[in-house]
């Protein structure tokens, strides 16, 4: 058990937490969630000890192991993949060492023996010779090759980096766990691992998270940070959401009869204080009017953007025609054979691990890219509009956010272009800040705008959801499943795929295409990906007809 007793943090005049009282419990697991800036890295900090609070303190059950996600991903580039996940458990780590410098000594002295017996007596009772294969397992969930165990950190990529701390984070069963967005930078495949972790970890996980079908699927309780305050909610998040919109519903209409009952008390005061025979009663209902008090109702500090995606032409029945498209990448096929065609009704998720291959070819389709063989032609009634998954050129500039979104507006006029920006939170002054100095959130939201202001009828978003918070997710997902046009997309977030695909393509690690009318929670379910992952655990090249 872990809590947090009268606890404030304060930064210059600005309290970021008064006096918060909560206590996270073995067994359940606890969606921390709140609006950007509302402090919940932060509060992960203060429970982990990395942060001093302004006052009150944390508490923890005496001989419990609390374990944390690490956010540096260079700190551990010298040491072994498997040594990192094992200094998740720092204790069983410094015991391994320690042993193996006694036993490596020439001169191994009686008091050298005594020790190495006392350590190995703890080492067994920490599991220790299980300690390799666990953390093997571990990160072999996670989607990290057994041939990379033994290689050092830095020779791994970011996304792999990201997965190795998370095993580390995870291994020798923490009594307390605390999770800081783990499934940034994971694919679909790794998040659904990590899922099936915390639905069976038996004991106390804190985590922060915009992935609402992560929560959903993990979380039995929801610590709400809301105005410097955090509140408790059974359930997942689902359930908060409507629990916490029904408290707000009941409080405005307990209001409402409260103001009706006030209404009528005034007007029999005003019709009969001064009538003698109705004095007294005037008098009793003064005093049942100065009793009633109405709920304060206070209005969240989350704030939704408006995102709607409007086509200035509605599109014809020719949008996409690709045939035999490959593409090879330093030595390695990503696109091999790609054929298809598309409908006007279709919107398709693409899928699978293959990131540059996704990548690879939304930037064929928009022209940044050659293809080595086969072609793609778009429909005379097309526009495309496009989400880069790196946009970091747009913003190299000295340009405003007005002067840069005006540039790609058909109407040259400010309060035109303002509007845009209005619905995605840019509000007043915002429109004079300068590209270069914009956060990752607000560089999202400006090409967001680009897309919405466009009026194109065929959307092409890559990982459109990383820098956003769950509102801006929330705002995004109605604005794709509302769009009535095309939409070509790849998204780490389940429920964005799950509600807005009705074809799912997935590109596989040999560069082949499966393609499926279907949802991607049917097509997880299907034959066709038990097959898929048969085949590629099988050794040597699958056979073309199988694909």
């Amino acid at each position: 058990m872990i809590s947090a007793n009268n606890v404030t943090l304060r930064i210059g005049k600005k309290a970021l937490f008064e006096d918060v009282n909560i206590k996270f419990t073995e067994g359940n697991c606890y969606g921390l969630i709140g609006a950007n800036g509302a402090g919940k890295s932060t509060f992960l900090k203060i429970l982990s000890g990395q942060l001093e609070t302004t006052k009150g303190d944390v508490s923890m059950t005496p001989g419990q192991r609390l374990s944390v996600l690490e956010q540096d991903h260079f700190k551990y580039d010298e040491f072994p993949v498997l040594d990192t996940v094992i200094m998740g458990n720092q204790r069983l780590y410094d015991i391994m060492k320690e042993k193996d410098a006694i036993y490596a000594k020439e001169d191994f002295s009686d008091e050298d023996g005594i020790r190495a017996s006392e350590l190995e007596g703890e080492f067994a009772e920490m599991n220790g010779w299980e300690a390799e294969s666990d953390a093997a397992t571990l990160l072999n969930g996670l989607g990290i090759d057994t041939d990379l165990h033994y290689n050092l950190m830095k020779d791994l990529n970011g996304n792999e980096k990201v997965k190795v701390l998370l095993a580390r984070a995870l291994f020798g069963n923490p009594d307390i766990l605390l999770l800081d967005e783990p499934t940034n930078h994971l694919d679909l495949d790794a998040i659904a691992w990590l899922e099936e972790f915390l639905i069976n970890f038996d004991n106390t996980v804190i985590v922060v998270s915009h992935d609402r079908y992560f929560l959903n699927k993990v979380c039995t309780q929801i610590a709400d940070i809301d105005y410097g305050k955090i509140q408790l909610y059974a359930g997942n998040y689902d359930f908060w959401y409507e629990s916490s919109q029904l408290l707000i519903r009941q409080m405005k209409e307990a209001n409402r009869k409260k103001e009706e009952k006030i209404k009528e008390l005034q007007e029999f005061i005003s019709r009969f204080s001064a009538n003698a025979s109705k004095s007294k009663q005037a008098t009793s209902r003064k005093r049942a009017l100065e009793k009633i008090q109405l709920d304060t109702i206070k209005p969240s500090s989350r704030k939704y953007p408006y995102i709607d995606f409007r086509p200035n032409r509605e599109i014809g029945n020719e949008v996409l025609m690709v045939q035999n498209l490959s593409k090879t990448i330093d030595g390695v096929k990503v696109l091999d054979d790609l054929t298809f065609t598309l409908g006007h009704d279709d919107k398709v998720a693409f899928v699978g691990s293959n990131e540059l291959a996704k990548t690879t070819f939304f930037q064929i389709l928009m022209g940044e890219m050659e293809p080595d063989e086969g072609s793609f032609k778009w429909g005379v009634t097309t526009s495309q509009a496009y989400f880069p998954k790196d946009s970091s050129r747009e913003f190299d500039n000295d340009l405003t956010i007005v002067e840069w979104l005006t540039g790609y507006s058909e109407i040259k006029d400010a309060t035109y272009v303002r509007g845009f920006l209005g619905r995605m939170l840019f509000a007043g002054d915002d429109g004079v800040k300068k590209m270069k100095v914009l956060s990752g959130g607000e560089r999202v939201r400006c090409m967001l705008s680009k897309m919405m202001i466009s009026g194109a009828n065929v959307l092409l978003f890559d990982e459109p959801t990383n820098h956003l918070d769950m509102e801006s997710i929330t705002a995004l997902n109605n604005g794709m499943m509302k769009f009535p046009g095309v939409i070509l997309f790849s998204s780490r977030d389940h429920q964005i795929v799950q509600t807005t695909a009705n074809r799912i393509m997935e590109i596989l690690p040999n560069g082949k295409l499966i393609d499926k009318i279907t949802t991607y929670d049917e097509y997880l379910e299907s034959d066709e990906m038990a097959r898929k992952r048969q085949v590629y655990t099988t050794e040597g090249n699958p056979e073309e007809d199988n694909l």
